[in-house]
This record gives structure tokens, sequence and C-alpha cells, in this order.
């Protein structure tokens, strides 16, 4: 590839149809007609000499080469843009979409308040949540997929934290929570202290992103040299919540997000018979993001919006595999 003749308008059009997955709502995103955008896919495919897309039912799908490059050049255009355009964002002049990723349980809580902030500042801002299916969001924020990550990402905070300086991902600590168990109103072990045994004896549900039948309460059990049996695997919260209202199911949640199931006046929560670690909801976004304006402000509207409120708090989530 000639760099010296590439057209960089061509890395524009890159970046949004990387971002989008599709060509249609990609042109939209650049004021383009879809042929254009067409057009200089093509243009820049022969000008990197690589393959970047095939197409999919419901849009395209990048090549593992255009996976590799579109980090490097979403920062480029990321760089650019901050040394172009220095000013401070106007969120009622500037026309921003952010892409968020949280499990269904924090966007529940988060999102209201949220948009409670954009509404009130009459900000011509877009958000597009994006469900977080993995325990880890690192390479879905190291690739540019996404913006900014919330949720509960134990070992890759640990590890971020070990790496200081030294690592390019950034997170802030938003909140925290505790696990509790939960059953439904009249439950037969809904009254007096829930003791080990009975916990263990008991017939439960998993809510587990990955599918995996066994999470923290069960290395915790396994600890103590006990295990339960998992009758049902589930991959929302909100379907746990209204299955434990619904049968004689125990599950485990973040005690914030109880009021959030919708059911909270038909269940009942009881501690823990076994200690567990609390849970601390982070953000997680990419060092390129850090002296962006607009990305600062959104981060400023997160932190408010997890601040707690009368009997709501952000549910700690995902790492749902409790």
């Amino acid at each position: 590839m000639n760099f010296k003749t590439l057209d960089l308008n061509l890395l524009r059009v890159f970046d949004a149809v990387m971002a989008e997955r599709n060509l249609t709502r990609a042109a939209a995103r650049l004021a383009l007609t879809q042929p254009a955008v067409s057009n200089a896919l093509r243009r820049f495919r022969e000008s990197v000499g690589e393959e970047l897309l095939t197409r999919a039912t419901h849009g395209v799908v990048p090549t593992p080469f255009a996976e590799k490059l579109w980090p490097q050049v979403r920062a480029a255009l990321d760089q650019l843009r901050a040394a172009l355009d220095p000013g401070e964002f106007d969120p009622h002049r500037d026309a921003v979409s952010f892409r968020l990723a949280m499990a269904d349980a924090t966007a529940a809580v988060l999102l209201p308040p949220l948009i409670d902030h954009i509404e009130a500042e009459q900000a011509l801002v877009n958000l597009r949540v994006i469900p977080l299916t993995t325990r880890d969001p690192r390479a879905l924020v190291e690739r540019g997929e996404i913006d900014v990550a919330v949720g509960y990402f134990p070992e890759a905070i640990a590890e971020l934290v070990s790496q200081g300086a030294e690592s390019a991902l950034r997170h802030q600590r938003l909140n925290e929570s505790e696990y509790v168990c939960v059953m439904r109103s009249g439950h037969p072990l809904a009254e007096g202290e829930l003791t080990l045994d009975a916990f263990c004896q008991a017939h439960h549900l998993l809510v587990s992103f990955s599918g995996r039948p066994h999470g923290f309460v069960d290395q915790a059990l396994a600890s103590l040299n006990r295990t339960r049996r998992i009758v049902l695997t589930v991959n929302q919260f909100f379907t746990a919540g209204r299955v434990v209202a619904r049968s004689d199911l125990l599950t485990v949640l973040p005690a914030s997000f109880v009021v959030a199931t919708g059911y909270q006046s038909q269940l009942v929560e009881r501690p823990l018979p076994m200690p567990m670690a609390r849970i601390h909801v982070e953000a997680m976004w990419h060092m390129r993001h850090d002296s962006v304006s607009a990305h600062q402000w959104l981060r400023e509207r997160l932190v408010d919006a997890s601040r707690p409120r009368p009997g709501v708090t952000i549910p700690a989530s995902p790492h749902p595999d409790s």
C-alpha cells in the first residue's frame, strides 16, 4: 500500500462500517449514499490489498485483517479529531453517538437516570446499548466495538490494576453491592435464618451469560466442601426474577437488582449462609478517549446516574455466574 496516495476519507468510511456492521447505517451516519460507501470500501480494499468484509444476513462481518486494523484506525481518527477540533463538547450543538455495553439488570437501573440527564440538558446525544455477554469486556473496548463497558469485571480490573500505567484501558468504580439469596414470598425458607444445609438442599436457578452450570456461589460452596443442585440456568436477570417469583427455586442476585426485576413485592431476600465478596460496578474505556471532551461528558453523566437514589442502586452485573 502506498500511504502517500491513500485517501484518508476512506478511513472514516471504514471506521463507520466497522462500528455499525451495516452499510446502510454507516451511510446514514456519514451522510452518504450506500453506493458511495460501497465504492469507498472497494477503494480501501484495493489500497490495503486485503479483504475487509463479508456479507451477512443483517449486514457485514469483518475479516480478521479488518478486526486487527480497526483499533489502530479508530485511535488515529480520534487523535486527529482531538487535534483538529480541540474545542469543548457542547451537548446542545454536537450530535454524538455512544455505544455502551452492559447487562439487562444494569441497563434497567442505570439508563433511566442517564436519559433524565440527557433530556434535562437537551443534549444531541444518542446511546446504543449492546448486551454484554462476557465476563471480560476488554477485547470489545480495545477493538473499539464499544465506547464504555459497565459491570462487574473482577478479574479484568485486577489485571488492569496490576498493569498500572502500562495498560491502554481505564476504569472507574461507579457503585457496589452484595449478593443475596432471593426466593418467592411464602417459600418454606422465607421465614427465619437461612442455614447452609437448607440452602444446599434447595433447588436453584443460576443466571449465567456463559451458559456454564456453575458460578461464584458454587466456588464459595466448594471451599466449604458443599454443593447445590442447579435446576435451571438462564441468561437474563429479569427472567430469573420472574421464574423465582413463581416457583420454589432459589437464586442469588445482587441486592441492588431485586427492585429492578419488577417482582420485588413477590420476592424475599435472605443473607447468604456463606461469605461472598462484595460486587463492584466499574466503567471501563480505552485511553484514546481520555481527553475527548464528549467522552469525558459521558463518563461524568454515568457517575451522576450511578449515585445512590432512595431505594435504588446500580445492579452489580454482569458477572452473573452466581
